[in-house]
């Protein structure tokens, strides 16, 4: 039987207009895409989110606007019998970022590798200027589409 993924994630813009990204390497596949994850069962959207946050980045965020729900089919690119549905809303940092930001895509450390043999996941994150920043500079097709919309 086939299931649905409810996914939450937040897009944080900072002052100097950069976009936060977290760059992924899964099960030898690698991803950029906005941080966030699934929903665990008796959490609501705005609180998920803040948990991933925490768990991904220690760092405490506002909860702002919704941005976008997922309004077509959206296969799981890890589970085909599961249908994608994520919800996006913009976030506001309430400290500074204290996890290392990479100046590259994937620029992962010794420790961070040694992590992937058990785990089968490691990710890192980085800033995007404004200028930069496109649907091209993520990799999930969701993802693209929120991308797209945000530079309209």
């Amino acid at each position: 039987m086939s299931k649905i993924s409810l996914r939450v994630y937040g897009l944080l813009i900072n002052e100097q207009q950069q976009v936060l990204v977290s760059d992924e390497y899964i099960r030898g596949n690698y991803y950029t895409k906005f941080p966030g994850g699934g929903l665990e069962f008796g959490e609501g959207l705005r609180d998920g989110l803040k948990r991933e946050f925490q768990e991904e980045l220690q760092l405490r965020v506002e909860v702002l606007d919704h941005l976008y729900t997922t309004d077509f089919f959206q296969q799981s690119a890890f589970n085909p019998n599961f249908q994608i549905v994520s919800v996006y809303y913009q976030v506001k940092a309430l400290e500074p970022i204290r996890v290392p930001l990479r100046g590259k895509p994937f620029d992962y450390d010794t420790e961070q590798l040694a992590i992937y043999a058990s785990a089968q996941q490691i990710e890192s994150f980085r800033l995007i200027d404004w200028s930069d920043f496109s649907a091209e500079s993520v990799s999930l097709p969701i993802d693209k589409h929120v991308a797209a919309l945000l530079k309209k």
